[in-house]
Formats: structure tokens, sequence, C-alpha cells
């Protein structure tokens, strides 16, 4: 069973993978997007942190709702309304149980992902964050590294799409041959889920 003190280490492994990889991020973007997208999300990611540090969340659902809300009212563009929603769904699945189970998380977390889905109008191909998410979580029946993998492999299958959603659609075939930004940075949240669980488990 995971509690709330395993969903802060996942906000906080998160904020960290962020922060190491920002200027990553930004590159990827530069070329399809406002290269914004690791700056956006390091503000966003700190601001979590901080908003983990002092408000009281007992509960893994309260714990993503407040980083999800964080989230929205601190990063511009499409990334935090999105990432937002991913977090925010997900936590208002999981409710206020103390503790809940992976198979929960995994249910959880597809819901997320299906509202992220409806407000962005994206489907699986469209060069998006949901090449990566939609992978990744399916991958979640398997293992979390395996679900980190998956995400990682779908970020890579970005490169030789073309983007029918955001800013990079506007360049049409000139988005070929670029990794998504978004797909990156989802792999990048669940790879953070990754190494928090395989800690978990290393520590019991």
């Amino acid at each position: 069973m995971r509690d709330a003190e395993f969903f802060r280490n996942w906000m906080a492994a998160a904020a960290a993978a962020v922060e190491r990889e920002a200027d990553r991020l930004t590159e990827l973007d530069s070329p399809i997007g406002d290269a914004d997208h690791g700056s956006n999300l390091l503000r966003g990611f700190t601001a979590v942190r901080t908003a983990l540090d002092t408000e009281a969340a007992t509960a893994p659902g309260t714990v993503l709702q407040l980083a999800g809300r964080t989230l929205i009212s601190t990063v511009g563009g499409a990334s935090g309304p999105l990432y937002g929603m991913l977090l925010r769904r997900t936590g208002k699945e999981l409710g206020e149980a103390p503790e809940v189970s992976d198979e929960e998380l995994r249910e959880a977390l597809d819901r997320g992902v299906g509202a992220v889905a409806q407000l962005g109008g994206a489907a699986p191909g469209d060069k998006t964050m949901l090449d990566a998410l939609l992978p990744g979580v399916a991958a979640l029946d398997t293992s979390y590294r395996a679900a980190a993998d998956a995400a990682e492999h779908g970020a890579l299958a970005t490169v030789p799409m073309q983007a029918r959603k955001g800013r990079a659609s506007y360049l049409g075939e000139r988005s070929i041959g670029h990794q998504d930004p978004g797909a990156t940075s989802s792999a990048l949240l669940l790879g953070a889920l990754a190494d928090v669980a395989e800690r978990t488990e290393g520590a019991r």
C-alpha cells in the first residue's frame, strides 16, 4: 500500500528530474514550440515542492490534488492545465483514503490520462504527452519500471510523427524529426514514480 509520504516523494523526485532536465526540455521545445517548456515546468514543480512543504496533505489523493492545483496556478501555456488536470483528476479518483494500492493508483492514473486527452482533444499519434502517458500507464500492469520504460519509448517514438495538436501542429511536416517535449517530460514523471517505488521496496 502507498501512503501520502510515497506521493510526496514522487512529486519531489519529479521536481528533481525536471530541474535536472529543464534545459533539455527547452531545447526540444525550441524548434516546435515556444522554447519555454523546461522553464515553465521548472517553475511549476518548484512551486509544487514548496506547497507540499508548507500545506498539510495527509492522503495520497490530496497530495496529488494540491500538486495539480499548484501547477495550474503557476505554469503558463498548455502544460500547466494539462499536467494539472492529470494530477488533480488522479488525486480526485484516489479520494481521501490514507493508503492506496498499486492497482488503485493505476486505475486513477488511467482516468487522469483520459481527462488529459479530453481536455487537449488529442489522440495517440498526435505527437503529444499522450504518446508517453498512454503506453506508460498501460505498462503499470507489469511494473513501475516497465511503465517508465514504455513512456520513454513512447517519447522517442514521437520523433517521426507529424504534430496534429498544439503549437507544433502549425509547423505541419516541419514538426517531423523532433522529439515532443511534452511526451519527454511525461516520461520523466513516470520515471520519477518508478525510482520512488524502487527505493521504497529496497528500504523494506
